[in-house]
């Protein structure tokens, strides 16, 4: 599959795209020229586990990468900031076609007093990171839906994909996570519902194992021979932009990799990895 152009004129809003899977959605959209918004809250350094990438630095690579890039500086749990982003677009945009719901919390602070608190049964797992993964994860998804489906529903037409995971469909060793990951498909699947229509496709997207930053930090820890690079799950996200029939898509939970065999495409290095099975996820 051929990305040059493929989404000229379309314009893609990516949150949480300072890094990681964000950034590389950001990056395939603009790989097929798009425009595309990128927000989140980092606009200099790092993040606060010291991994590099700003939405500033996100955005000039969009650019170069022959889209057009934009970043927004947005905290995605205060409801005031997300309004000034999707203000921000409809005065410079006549249009906005794409939606990716990356944005998450609850990954940071895994130790808490030099303890690894991720694997912790739930009992023991810091309050916190149940407010943080439905704050700035679930509800994060959900206004952001919200202000997008206003413009999409009004035009007829539109793509909102959340980024989710295998979580939502079986135990991954962190009780919180799975329940806000389950979450996040049924948000999708009832937003479909309401959204069909109007012509505006809703889908969750699974990637398998990316390297972001944050893997490629702890590698030594992950078996990588399957691994995705963050900007083919970009590919994934334009090339169902690009399909006329996407609605037959829309309230279904899809797995990156199964779109690369169906779409014909292969990530950045010209391998295409795997689609991992509920079994094997």
């Amino acid at each position: 599959m051929n990305f040059e152009n493929i989404l000229k004129n379309h314009v893609a809003l990516v949150t949480g795209a300072s890094r990681g899977v964000g950034k590389g959605i950001a990056l395939g959209l603009g790989e097929a020229g798009a425009t595309v918004y990128v927000t989140g809250r980092t606009a200099t350094g790092t993040d606060p586990d010291g991994l590099p990438g700003t939405i500033f630095e996100t955005a000039q690579e969009v650019t170069r990468a022959g889209g057009q890039g934009i970043a927004i500086v947005c905290d995605h749990s205060d409801d005031a900031q997300v309004a000034r982003v999707f203000e921000q677009i409809a005065a410079e945009q006549t249009r906005l076609d794409i939606l990716v719901n990356n944005v998450w919390a609850g990954y940071q602070r895994m130790e808490h007093d030099g303890t690894f608190t991720w694997l912790n049964k739930f009992w023991e797992q810091p309050f916190w990171r149940w407010d943080a993964m439905f704050a700035s994860g679930v509800r994060a998804h959900f206004t952001a839906s919200a202000f997008a489906a206003r413009r999409m529903v009004q035009q007829q037409r539109g793509l909102i994909v959340n980024i989710s995971f295998w979580a939502a469909l079986k135990y991954m060793n962190n009780v919180l996570y799975g329940v806000a990951k389950a979450a996040d498909d049924t948000l999708v699947r009832d937003m479909a519902h309401e959204l069909r229509e109007h012509h505006v496709a809703a889908v969750t997207l699974y990637p398998g194992l990316v390297r972001t930053e944050g893997v490629m930090k702890n590698e030594q820890y992950f078996d990588l021979r399957n691994s995705e690079s963050p900007q083919f799950i970009g590919r994934a996200v334009a090339a169902l932009a690009h399909d006329p029939n996407v609605m037959e898509k829309s309230g279904k939970v899809l797995v990156a990799a199964a779109l690369a065999l169906e779409y014909g495409f292969t990530d950045m290095d010209g391998k295409q990895p795997r689609p991992l099975t509920l079994q094997q996820a």
